[in-house]
């Protein structure tokens, strides 16, 4: 027999007795009347939590996304500051190093190039250290090389370093020894041509992971690395280099300090959620005193050309602020991948975006 009251119901209607413990169908009008009790009894502050299509507010909480069973949504980086920030700042300043020789060596003036011969094997070698010493045994580096993948920044790293690393040691060599000058300048320019890609190859390197404050500085982060190493090569050759002939590394030094300044500030602003690591917390203190010892170092280099001692400090802050730059976009991942607000929120934006 029929009941006028269920005709015209949908299924989930006629069954929301079994839900609310109700007996018998509820009417339209019990229902708004059940809802307002259950407004009025809702703690203030409480979240209302998602609605069904109909309007109806769930049991359900909006999630926070705070967490995954109480565990981070990404695995937190395992790298040392102290391994991989110096890994990340002296392969750019050996490879900014190498080019600034190759220029002087080019241009019939290897005597000014000869201390950045040195910078760069010193600083090479530093940053290999660094990082076998993050992977924990020299062997694992070899391993590496075991295999060529164009397509893996590590990869084509361990084979850049491999060619780079006896070419910087035998112009340093030669040009201490004055043995075989042909070898030597040879070796010089050659060291040249790689020392652009040894600079830079981190920048992708880091880029090409799920850490949100690194991957979204995709299109900066390599000319952000390039000229900070400019920068400190630049820096290192007005601390090593009486002023009347540092012309050429004063304006290096401050052309790539003004172009790091200028790229990383429109990185992080265009990065927009995903760059606030950049100005919080120690990434933030590391990346303001980064970018105030780059801007001093600038400053000073113009002004104190005629200044010895003002010339060498200038470029002394120029290093500092290179190296500070890259722990600071060390610990910006960290602090990034700590935190699921800053993986969670731009994955949701994207999925609206495309529907």
């Amino acid at each position: 027999m029929s009941n006028p009251e269920l005709d015209g119901m949908g299924p989930s209607e006629r069954g929301r007795d079994a839900i609310t413990g109700a007996a018998g169908v509820v009417s339209e009008a019990q229902r708004t009347e059940r809802d307002q009790a259950r407004e009025a009894e809702r703690p203030s502050g409480r979240p209302e939590g998602r609605r069904r299509r109909g309007g109806e507010p769930t049991r359900v909480p909006d999630a926070d996304f705070r967490s995954y069973h109480g565990r981070p949504v990404l695995n937190g980086v395992v790298w040392e500051a102290r391994d991989i920030g110096g890994y990340l700042f002296l392969g750019g300043l050996a490879g900014a190093s190498s080019v600034l020789a190759a220029g002087a060596e080019a241009t019939g003036r290897a005597d000014l190039g000869r201390p950045l011969k040195y910078t760069a094997l010193v600083a090479i070698s530093g940053s290999l250290v660094a990082l076998v010493h993050d992977l924990g045994r020299p062997e694992r580096f070899l391993n590496m090389l075991r295999v060529f993948k164009p397509t893996s920044p590590m990869s084509m790293g361990s084979w850049l370093l491999a060619g780079y690393g006896p070419l910087v040691g035998t112009a340093a060599v030669t040009a201490a020894t004055g043995w075989f000058p042909r070898i030597g300048s040879a070796a010089t320019m050659g060291a040249g041509v790689l020392g652009p890609l040894v600079a830079t190859y981190t920048a992708p390197l880091i880029c090409d992971t799920a850490v949100p404050s690194w991957h979204e500085g995709h299109r900066e982060m390599p000319y952000v690395f390039a000229s900070s190493a400019v920068a400190a090569a630049g820096g290192m050759g007005l601390v090593t280099t009486p002023t009347e002939h540092a012309g050429p590394f004063r304006r290096a030094a401050v052309g790539g300090a003004l172009t790091e300044l200028a790229v990383s500030t429109c990185m992080e602003k265009r990065m927009g959620l995903v760059g606030e690591p950049y100005g919080r917390g120690l990434a933030g203190a590391l990346t303001r005193t980064a970018k105030a010892l780059t801007l001093a170092g600038a400053v000073g280099s113009v002004l104190g050309r005629r200044n010895r001692v003002v010339s060498a400090l200038s470029g002394a802050a120029l290093v500092g602020g290179s190296a500070l730059t890259r722990l600071g976009i060390f610990q910006a991942g960290v602090q990034s991948a700590e935190d699921p607000k800053y993986t969670v929120v731009p994955q949701r934006e994207r999925l609206r975006q495309r529907a």
